[in-house]
């Protein structure tokens, strides 16, 4: 089950990095989380500032 970024993403980016398998990029309107290269392990959801990124 991977992480997925909800609306209240403010595309600070501080998730990116914070990916060891880098499965977070920049979208068009908001940072995305490839669901094929995320290994569920939350540290994204750790420093996202807003909360807007939990699990699926």
């Amino acid at each position: 089950m991977a992480y997925v970024i909800n609306d209240s993403c403010v595309s600070c980016g501080a998730c990116e990095g914070q990916c060891p398998v880098s499965a977070i990029s920049a979208g068009d309107t908001q940072f995305e989380i490839n669901a094929d290269t995320c290994i569920d392990c939350g540290a994204c959801a750790g420093v996202c500032p807003t909360g807007a990124i939990s699990p699926n």
